[in-house]
């Protein structure tokens, strides 16, 4: 009898092709879907069970949370780009908010405390921010309702006191134009807007 160790041809890729090279069987190899069907049950179930949804989903979350707030909607959308079953995704998002781990309110101050002073925006470009974020009007406007005016006018003078450095040399008129339109655009109203960039060209021709 031949030595199947020296007779087999060589083998590269799937166990079961390998198994029957090893014992010179003749025909092509099967391949994984026909060989998964001709497993037996107590095979199957060796392979483990499916992946736990819910335990996936918990852990999206977590990640998601981990070194930054979210709001729910943000996490929300995040379990559909992933695919989580919505009842799933909706049963583990009640269960963050029930024990504080989303909390639209106190993310909706977070996000007013570090984009006012940071991008010196007003309380009309945060509110639309916020409402992008998925954060209800009444909670965003309980939020909004605690910045303090005198904050929101330094915002706005310290916005125009940088801006100001660029302009050096430029007509009166472009120079109000140009600083009116950028207040604008981080949400302060025209009267702020005007009565700021007044004081502070105003300052400059007094130096």
């Amino acid at each position: 009898m031949s030595d199947p160790t020296t007779a087999a041809p060589a083998w590269h890729g799937d166990v079961h092709a390998g198994v029957a090279a090893w014992l010179g069987q003749a025909g092509p190899p099967p391949d994984f879907a026909s060989t998964a069907d001709a497993m037996p049950p107590d095979d199957l179930e060796a392979l483990g069970p499916e992946a736990d949804h819910e335990a996936v989903a918990r852990k999206i979350l977590l990640d998601a949370l981990t070194g930054a707030a979210r709001s729910r909607k943000e996490l929300a959308d995040k379990l559909a780009k992933k695919d989580v079953p919505p009842a799933i995704a909706s049963r583990l998002l009640d269960r963050f908010t029930d024990v504080g781990l989303i909390d639209d309110a106190a993310f909706a101050r977070q996000w007013i405390a570090s984009r006012q002073p940071g991008k010196g925006l007003a309380s009309r470009a945060l509110a639309q921010e916020l409402r992008r974020k998925g954060i209800d009007d009444e909670v965003a406007r309980e939020a909004l309702d605690e910045i303090d005016p005198d904050d929101e006018l330094e915002v706005a003078r310290r916005l125009v006191q940088r801006k100001l450095r660029s302009m050096r040399g430029l007509a009166p008129e472009v120079a109000t134009r140009r600083l009116v339109g950028m207040l604008a655009r981080k949400g302060h109203g025209p009267g702020v807007a005007f009565a700021v960039v007044r004081e502070e060209l105003g300052a400059i021709d007094d130096e």
